[in-house]
């Protein structure tokens, strides 16, 4: 697919749009890399996601797609090398659950820890802990959460090596612990060290400040 245009309208600092960088990494996909800044969007990012106006974007031959799970699913339909979602239909559903639990239910209640007070940062942190108690079980025995490659649940999820620590140093709590979550952490140990995820991974220290003004404006 030689001839084919990909541009990805993205932020270095989103961990939506950290995945799909992964993904085309993970895929060999040459692509444009466009950098958003969202305090002033640019004309392209209105005219590709007039909806939401948020990134990522994909952009594949001039057509745009928005919304960084259908991104990936887009780019495994279209690209079949180094397959991130499972063929089997009921796998194909299970790996979406996850990916979804990660996004909707675990990155929330990690910044909820970051920004509440009290008996709500104490459900907050309550609530973290029985997710990570799912994923541990999910994780254990595998390489990676889909088997013996990464795949889309690692990559949705991949958020957890570097902001998970930044959480924890934000919410002043422990919540990845290796006596707990022992494979989990080996997990995320493993996942961070394999060469396309390791060569993306924005700088912490410029991480933890932009996460930091982040978490400020909820509170």
């Amino acid at each position: 697919m030689a001839d084919e245009e990909v541009k990805v309208l993205s932020t270095w600092s989103s961990p939506f749009c950290l995945r799909v960088v992964w993904a085309l990494r993970l895929k060999g996909i040459e692509y444009e890399y466009i950098e958003e800044d969202l305090s002033n969007k640019s004309p392209l990012l209105l005219q590709y996601n007039p909806v939401h106006k948020k990134v990522p974007v994909l952009v594949h031959n001039g057509k745009p797609v928005c919304e960084s799970f259908v991104i990936l699913e887009y780019l495994d339909h279209i690209w079949k090398q180094n397959r991130i979602l499972p063929d089997h239909p009921h796998e194909r559903a299970m790996a979406r659950f996850w990916a979804r639990f990660g996004d909707d239910k675990l990155l929330h209640l990690f910044t909820m820890t970051a920004i509440k007070h009290g008996k709500e940062k104490e459900e907050a942190f309550e609530a973290v802990l029985e997710c990570l108690k799912a994923l541990e079980e999910e994780v254990k025995g595998k390489k990676f959460f889909g088997g013996e490659e990464i795949g889309v649940v690692d990559l949705c999820i991949g958020w957890l090596v570097n902001l998970g620590s930044l959480f924890e140093e934000a919410a002043d709590l422990k919540m990845l612990d290796e006596n707990r979550f022992p494979s989990l952490l080996k997990w995320i140990d493993r996942f961070s060290k394999a060469p396309i995820i390791k060569d993306e991974l924005p700088s912490r220290d410029k991480l933890a400040s932009t996460l930091h003004l982040a978490l400020k404006s909820l509170k």
